[in-house]
């Protein structure tokens, strides 16, 4: 077992409510201009609800693969890739060694597919960069130093197998050790997510045993290769053990359960304004620290808790988001320089907690989660713009639709949406939760201990979900 650690001391309602008031709009047209298009909510939904089970879907395992010295196994799923990294008996950099080595048996085209999209995650967060990649190199070699030694052996270890040895930023088709370390630092020096997550028990869920799950809102590449890529990680190194859901070639943690049942997740929190300058020298990496909090606590609150005393030292404010059947939390986690500013702080967030006075949540035994600071006191980003308020206005009316859910009575409620919706330009108008940005759906399941995963598929977004059963925590 992990060591313990000793605890310290409505929303808007909008117009997407109300089906009735669009429809009168039918028909009506303004002296001079063109007829309303205006649709009525029903029409964000698909037309048959889907029905779900209670439990996932298995895959079937179309081909295995391994390194040379066995210390990583690969079986190629029909929706993911199943990874078994032995980290109890090899040093960290065998294991990383033994993990490039293995994903490119899997994935011989991991090079021509990850290379164009770790560029466009450069272009985005430097978008008047042209040849010159000093500014990323600077700080991509900056974080990484602050890495936990193990943590930092097996990333060095894997960016330079997986490289070849090659150097330096130069979109060639070839993944350098500089690109393949940005590669695993995309939170932290490019950003790029989003994401929502929700938690249900007690009175909420039929079994009274807690439901929690997480969307995985992220940059899927204009090819959508990352839905190329889904990855199921089993780091087995006894009491140490978790299971991260995330992608071939990731070394830290987006999303994981540990042998205890504590799910972790991180999430973006658009908080960041002219006030807050971002700063990477010596701060630390959040996803190899919440790695590090999964493999070390046994507890929610005990990995809350130390992502909260440490928030200070990351390079963006961000969210976490914990379960592990008994209690769930959100650590609100604001940077140093938000703190210091007055604009914002850090808390361990729960159903207790107060939140700002603009919001409304009805329900209790039910914690959401989305891109702002949620605490009241808090800097928030719900006014900034629809997609916060949209969707935690949404999750509160989903859940005010039914007195207790079935496992399979959530996920249909979560996947009626339609994933595409009157987009213009490639932006959707209309905010969702399941989105086109949506990469993974993870639902935990306390009840059995089952974990279920809906991978968005290699094509791109569809209206089509199928939650696969990888298997248990």
């Amino acid at each position: 077992m992990k060591r313990k650690r000793l605890c310290l001391p409505a929303a808007l309602m909008l117009l997407l409510t109300g089906c009735t008031q669009a429809a009168t709009y039918q028909g009506f047209v303004k002296p001079d201009q063109p007829a309303s298009t205006l649709k009525p909510i029903s029409d964000t939904y698909q037309e048959t609800v889907p029905v779900f089970s209670d439990e996932g879907t298995p895959d079937s395992c179309l081909a295995e693969f391994a390194s040379g010295d066995g210390v990583c196994q690969i079986r190629q799923m029909e929706h993911y890739y199943d990874v078994t990294i032995d980290y109890a008996h090899h040093t960290p950099a065998e294991a990383g060694r033994a993990y490039a080595e293995a994903v490119l048996k899997v994935f011989p085209d991991f090079h021509s597919i990850v290379e164009p999209y770790i560029y466009e995650n450069i272009v985005m967060a430097f978008p008047a960069l042209r040849d010159d990649y000093s500014p990323v190199i600077e700080r991509v070699t900056a974080l990484a130093e602050t890495i936990r030694p193990a943590q930092r052996e097996e990333l060095y270890s894997y960016a330079e197998a997986i490289s070849g040895g090659e150097h330096g930023f130069a979109p060639d088709g070839k993944i350098s050790y500089e690109e393949a370390l940005t590669f695993n630092l995309v939170p932290e020096a490019l950003r790029g997510t989003a994401c929502s997550a929700l938690t249900l028990w007690g009175s909420k869920t039929v079994t009274g045993d807690m439901l929690a799950s997480r969307f995985l809102d992220w940059n899927l590449g204009s090819d959508y290769q990352m839905c190329k890529m889904h990855a199921v990680i089993h780091a087995e190194n006894g009491s140490r053990s978790f299971t991260g859901i995330s992608f071939l070639g990731f070394v830290s943690v987006i999303s994981a359960v540990n042998d205890d049942g504590v799910f972790g997740a991180i999430l973006d929190v658009g908080s960041e304004r002219s006030e807050v300058q971002y700063s990477y020298a010596n701060k630390k990496c959040y996803t190899y620290e919440l790695r590090y909090a999964l493999e070390e606590f046994d507890t929610a609150r005990a990995v809350g808790e130390y992502m909260v005393e440490n928030s200070r030292d990351f390079t963006y404010s961000h969210h976490i988001y914990l379960a592990d059947g008994k209690e769930t939390f959100c650590a609100e986690d604001a940077v140093g320089g938000l703190q210091n500013s007055g604009l914002g702080y850090s808390v361990l967030r729960d159903s207790e907690t107060p939140l700002m006075e603009s919001l409304q949540w009805d329900h209790p035994d039910s914690l959401c989660v989305v891109n702002s600071f949620a605490a009241k006191g808090n800097q928030e980003s719900f006014s900034g713009g629809t997609g916060n308020i949209v969707r935690f206005n949404k999750y509160n009316e989903w859940l005010g639709g039914q007195e207790k859910f079935t496992v399979g009575a959530y996920k249909s409620a979560i996947a009626r949406e339609k994933v595409r919706q009157g987009e213009k330009e490639g932006e959707a108008e209309v905010q969702n939760v399941r989105n086109p940005g949506t990469s993974q759906i993870i639902l935990v399941d306390y009840h059995t201990g089952r974990i279920q995963v809906a991978f968005t598929p290699a094509s791109g977004p569809s209206d089509d979900v199928i939650f696969t059963d990888v298997g248990k925590y």
